[in-house]
């Protein structure tokens, strides 16, 4: 399943990912830091959608309310409410 997911408060544009059934398969972020999104992206492949979620959906950004890595929890919670 392939998923596409606008971020709000962080410097990304975009986020696509890429499910086979519950584990993910690929992320690509759109803008950000480069190295940070690539790092974010390369250690989320192969994890499960729910170990994902309960590792990184509370990150913040320094004074943000968000992060990368939590705008990319909060798509993949809806990208299986999409399924």
């Amino acid at each position: 399943m392939e998923f596409h997911y606008n971020p709000t408060g962080v410097c990304s544009k975009g986020i696509d990912i890429e499910l086979d059934g519950d584990v993910i398969k690929s992320v690509k972020f759109t803008g950000g830091c480069n190295g940070n999104t690539q790092g974010v992206a390369a250690l989320a492949k192969g994890m499960t959608v729910q170990e994902y979620i309960s590792r990184c959906k509370d990150i913040k950004c320094g004074l943000k309310k968000t992060s990368c890595p939590a705008q990319l929890a909060l798509a993949l919670e809806e990208a299986v409410l999409a399924k």
